[in-house]
């Protein structure tokens, strides 16, 4: 039996992206503004069935507004696949499926890390910390998506195009 291949489509050029850093109990969340400026933390979902995390999404798909998703692909460091590789594409194909938005996959070493040491120097509590880690490390990759899609189209990574803004989701640090 063959491997399913990940999904990795190509994503619209403009319109809002979701940020998905996979987990078997939590999905961090994050959102880009519809100019694709800056990506926020947004959202820890807490996984409860299929059938309804599949409507979690689509919910989310349509009162966003997405164009289109990037989950955070889980490998090694020397760029071999991980034991999570297999869940990460089956979610993927499922988002894909259900949502009827394209998938890109964004490389997520280190996300979990960078985002506990954020997190860390904002002297958050324990609690509060791992409730925000998630949509944090969802926030950094889709960062990292964002730095590199306007580096491979030239687009000066200083100065995205569109007018700038304090774009904030309900899964803001803040909160």
């Amino acid at each position: 039996m063959n491997a399913r291949r990940p999904p990795d489509d190509p994503l619209p050029e403009t319109g809002r992206l979701a940020g998905v850093d996979y987990g078997t109990v939590r999905i961090g969340i994050a959102m880009t503004d519809p100019d694709r400026i800056l990506a926020s933390p947004w959202d820890t979902y807490v996984r409860r069935s299929p059938s309804l995390d599949e409507q979690y999404f689509v919910r989310l798909a349509r009162e966003e507004r997405l164009v289109g998703w990037v989950i955070g692909w889980p490998i090694h460091l020397d760029g071999n696949e991980s034991g999570k590789s297999r869940e990460v594409t089956t979610f993927a194909h499922r988002l894909r499926e259900t949502t009827g938005l394209p998938v890109a996959l964004q490389d997520e070493r280190f996300s979990t890390a960078f985002a506990r040491e954020v997190l860390g120097e904002a002297q958050l509590t324990r609690k509060k910390t791992k409730a925000r880690i998630d949509r944090v490390a969802a926030q950094i990759l889709l960062s990292a998506y964002l730095e590199s899609h306007r580096a491979a189209t030239g687009q000066r990574l200083d100065q995205p195009d569109g007018p700038t803004g304090g774009f904030r989701g309900p899964g803001s640090l803040d909160d």
